[in-house]
């Protein structure tokens, strides 16, 4: 295969991870990490493994590590896959990865199956795009009817050189989640695809380096509404927060003790508007 693959891991903290994350490569692959943890450790075992080491001075993002770690790629024509330090992948299934996303033309990226590295079980990878119309149909308890593969997620996303040149970097209006949902909704608009490759599978420990799972949260939803915002507008927005207000008040009525304590804890978070809570963090 002409085209090679380099490696883009965006760590910040948890070095015990990302050494179990580059050791997995077995030095096969060249790799830049972007530390926003700016840690010492992190570098030490970055150096170990042979990766080139980027210290941004301050924490980015995913999104904008991201658009570090290509700009500081060995070649601009060489495929790229974002790895987060939490997640581990052999290198024959990278190489795996690349036969598969290279079978199609316009298929700009690809994930492979991913499992729970602490033994949950199978992660969902792929996703239908977040929709005001969406939203609603999931507060009905109609969410098995969305099942399609839109996007898939980014914790293991091999990505072709000829669409990120086309696409664009990623939108750093993101700071954590939906930037890659919103990578690949740009890339549906000009005719590129994403795609599951179940026979490769990789190891995912979820949240390994997020931190605080209630600002976790905050993020992840103040990133919807900003996807929303940005791809239906305002009022798209208003239809998304009404449904899923909709939704977390049923949940609230019907789940009992935890799931229901959280359906509340949502609702007042779309109450007050993610963005808003996420501001004040």
């Amino acid at each position: 295969m002409t085209t090679a693959v380099e490696v883009v891991v965006v760590a910040y903290g948890a070095p015990e991870l990302l050494d179990a994350c580059l050791g997995a490569l077995e030095g096969t692959l060249p790799v830049v990490v972007v530390d926003n943890s700016s840690r010492a450790d992190v570098g030490v075992v970055s150096q170990r493994h042979r990766a080139r080491y980027v210290d941004p001075g301050r924490n980015l993002g995913f999104a904008g590590g991201v658009n570090v770690g290509l700009a500081h790629r060995r070649s601009p024509t060489d495929d790229v896959l974002l790895l987060n330090p939490d997640a581990r992948v052999a290198p024959g299934d990278v190489d795996r990865l690349q036969r598969f996303l290279r079978a199609a033309p316009r298929l700009a990226c690809v994930a492979p199956r991913q499992v729970d590295g602490t033994g949950g079980g199978d992660d969902r990878v792929g996703w239908p795009f977040p929709t005001p119309l969406g939203a609603w149909v999931e507060a009905v308890g109609l969410g098995a009817l969305r099942r399609r593969v839109d996007f898939v997620i980014g914790s293991v996303l091999l990505v072709r050189w000829e669409a990120l040149e086309e696409v664009g970097p990623f939108d750093e209006r993101f700071f954590l989640y939906a930037e890659e949902t919103d990578w690949q909704r740009r890339a549906r608009e000009v005719g590129w695809g994403a795609a599951l490759c179940p026979d490769v599978t990789a190891v995912h420990v979820g949240a390994g380096t997020g931190g605080d799972a209630t600002v976790r949260e905050v993020h992840f939803h103040a990133s919807h509404e900003a996807y929303v915002r940005k791809h239906y507008g305002p009022r798209g927005w208003q239809v998304y927060r009404l449904g899923v207000m909709a939704g977390c008040a049923l949940r609230a009525v019907v789940l009992p003790g935890r799931r229901g304590r959280a359906a509340v804890d949502r609702f007042h978070l779309y109450r007050q508007g993610p963005c808003r809570v996420e501001a004040q963090l």
